[in-house]
């Protein structure tokens, strides 16, 4: 593959002020729990299901150990004492609890309540594990792994069913990845809601029994055209980390799971945030999850052209955040987009320098790479042919994850027949110009390689900024997107809570070497 001449040594003090943005944030947010991570805890000990207003039980066994100054500790040592002294699972102890026949206390034997969690977060990591070999078993004797550039279609009726039946012909048509598009809003809801669902707004709510469902699909299609195909859903919001958990036990493969998306687009606060995507990106890193982050989103409301370094800053700043959690470059699906004013001269070849300085800054990561979104007009023909160029630099600069484009973005969510002729094109560009990157070289000093050198200078700039001032003051000055949030607003800054001296998790030790 012809590469660009990049500052080896520019890139390698770009990533060390990445790491020490992310360490620092790191370090402060280890002092705090949040009640989704209580609440993740929680799902990954077996606790399910809903009370008779159809309260998920995970919240109100939380709510009631804040009620009873207990939730500091962690979740897990008052339930797993509780476990001990009453004879219960933990789901009989969230039972008990929402039927109003146990009031939890600490522990009588702190210590032995502490050895419960730990064998039961063990035997709970086991079944995860199991999921994970699964997973590259089926992959395995299924040929292996499909070529890369993967065809990554969405599903988005709000009907789980419907989803089902949309993404099982996608499958039969081509698609090595289905995505389940989350209900509008659901990223806002401090639960999450239970069963399958049949109604949604612009996507499927994100349940763990839709999960079960499009993954039992998803498994009798792949058998039948003996191809593994991955499922994804999203892992953000204000239930990051019960997503992850839930994602992690039905085996789903990709998770949208970013370390700022959820401040800057959602406006959930950053404190919060940053505390679930450790915890959730950790679950993730364990069940072998590919993380997809959303760095193309910036795109949407900056300019593409100007905001290229924000976006590699923001990778560098993920990347970072990733390793801190156990994730591998192979797991992460580091995003941008093909987003550039159809209208700017030379704009294809900004395109290919800012995907192939993508490519060479993360040589082993998963890449993720999004269609033209921001300037598609309705115009399906036009919109077409800017789809077929997106593929062409896909192709030519080896990405890994391609979100299809589709021709009647803008108009409304695609039909079967728009998706089957979105994997047309991508098939025939991918099969047309198949080696044409290794058959081609880059101009020494030309625009591809100038423009790629500019921007990279540009992010190792603006991390060096970044480092001085802080993440959290970065991004109230809206570096990102050019959307500004505070470390004290946004949504679900009440659930943050500061960690007692005893507090205690079993699964970051289990799932990461010296625990978070």
């Amino acid at each position: 593959m012809s590469q660009l001449q990049l500052d080896s040594a520019q890139i390698d003090r770009a990533r060390e002020s990445a790491r020490r943005i992310a360490r620092n944030v790191f370090d402060e947010m280890s002092q705090f729990t949040t009640t989704t991570v209580e609440r993740a805890t929680l799902r990954l000990l077996g606790v399910d299901g809903v009370d008779e207003n159809y309260v998920p039980l995970p919240n109100r066994l939380v709510s009631h150990l804040q009620e009873q100054n207990l939730l500091q500790h962690g979740a897990a040592w008052a339930v797993a004492g509780a476990m001990l002294e009453q004879g219960l699972s933990a789901q009989g102890v969230a039972e008990a609890v929402a039927a109003g026949t146990l009031t939890l206390t600490s522990p009588k034997d702190g210590a032995a309540a502490r050895r419960k969690a730990e064998a039961e977060a063990q035997s709970r990591c086991e079944q995860i594990a199991g999921q994970r070999s699964y997973r590259a078993a089926e992959i395995k004797s299924n040929g292996g792994e499909a070529p890369t550039p993967w065809l990554y279609l969405i599903v988005a009726t709000g009907n789980i069913y419907e989803d089902v039946t949309q993404a099982c012909a996608a499958a039969e048509q081509g698609a090595d990845i289905i995505a389940v598009i989350r209900s509008t809003g659901q990223s806002l809801l401090d639960y999450v809601p239970y069963g399958a669902t049949t109604e949604g707004f612009g996507g499927t709510y994100a349940t763990q029994e839709n999960f079960r469902l499009m993954r039992t699909a998803l498994d009798a299609v792949g058998k039948k055209l003996n191809r593994y195909i991955r499922l994804t859903n999203y892992c953000s919001g204000l239930c990051m980390p019960e997503i992850a958990a839930m994602g992690a036990m039905e085996r789903l493969d990709m998770m949208l799971n970013d370390s700022m998306y959820g401040i800057i687009f959602r406006d959930i606060n950053m404190k919060r945030t940053f505390i679930d995507q450790f915890f959730s990106r950790m679950v993730n890193a364990y069940a072998g999850i590919i993380i997809n982050t959303g760095e193309d989103n910036y795109l949407t409301t900056a300019d593409a052209y100007e905001a290229a370094h924000t976006v590699l800053a923001s990778q560098l700043i993920n990347e970072q955040f990733a390793y801190l959690s156990g994730l591998q470059p192979d797991q992460m699906g580091l995003g941008h987009a093909f987003e550039i004013h159809p209208e700017l001269e030379n704009g294809f070849l900004w395109e290919i320098a800012h995907a192939q300085l993508v490519r060479q800054v993360f040589p082993d990561a998963c890449l993720k790479y999004m269609p033209p979104t921001k300037h598609m007009t309705g115009n399906i023909f036009k919109g077409h042919v800017q789809d077929t160029l997106f593929n062409v630099v896909s192709t030519l600069t080896n990405q890994n994850i391609h979100l299809l484009g589709m021709m009647t973005e803008a108009i409304h969510t695609p039909f079967i027949q728009d998706r089957f002729l979105a994997i047309q094109n991508a098939r025939y560009v991918f099969g047309t110009m198949k080696d044409l990157n290794s058959e081609i070289e880059f101009k020494r000093g030309g625009k591809i390689e100038l423009r790629a050198q500019e921007v990279l200078a540009e992010t190792e700039t603006i991390l060096a900024q970044i480092e001085q001032t802080g993440l959290p003051a970065a991004i109230s000055k809206g570096t990102f997107a050019e959307i500004s949030r505070t470390p004290t607003g946004g949504k679900g800054l009440d659930g943050v809570i500061a960690k007692a001296k005893d507090y205690f998790n079993p699964f970051p030790a289990l799932m990461l070497k010296g625990g978070l």
